[in-house]
């Protein structure tokens, strides 16, 4: 089950079904189900608390994920800044919409089994993301 939470911030993702189905088309195309997925939007600055509280980082991130997977079940919490998607929206040149999904896409694929720690996985993992991107449900 996916399901959507805000944390101190006022959000309404649009086409929340289309959104549940891409997700889900993206586990199974990786060989996994969806079993207890959450994706909380957020701020900067509650991200930021998380990030120094469980990660001992201090800095601005885009999203932080929790993993609760077990075999092939991907379960877990996907900590979204809203105030980072859209500031990296503008860098970027793209629309909102679409790096908010490329930030889920990439908070999904963590729970996957993908690694963005060093350049060759972080090359790897962007092109899924950019592939599940293209992908319309």
């Amino acid at each position: 089950m996916i399901r959507f939470f805000n944390e101190g911030v006022k959000f309404n993702l649009p086409h929340k079904q289309e959104v549940k189905k891409w997700l889900s088309h993206i586990a199974l195309t990786e060989g996994k189900k969806i079993g207890a997925l959450s994706v909380i939007f957020c701020s900067d600055e509650h991200l930021l608390q998380l990030n120094r509280r469980y990660l001992q980082h201090d800095y601005y991130t885009d999203i932080i994920t929790f993993e609760y997977t077990e075999g092939g079940v991907v379960s877990g919490d996907l900590f979204i800044s809203l105030d980072t998607v859209r500031a990296n929206a503008g860098a970027y040149s793209q629309p909102f919409e679409v790096e908010l999904r490329r930030v889920m896409a990439q908070g999904l694929l963590h729970l996957c089994g993908y690694d963005d720690t060093k350049p060759r996985k972080q090359k790897i993992m962007r092109a899924a993301e950019d592939r599940y991107l293209n992908v319309i449900i």
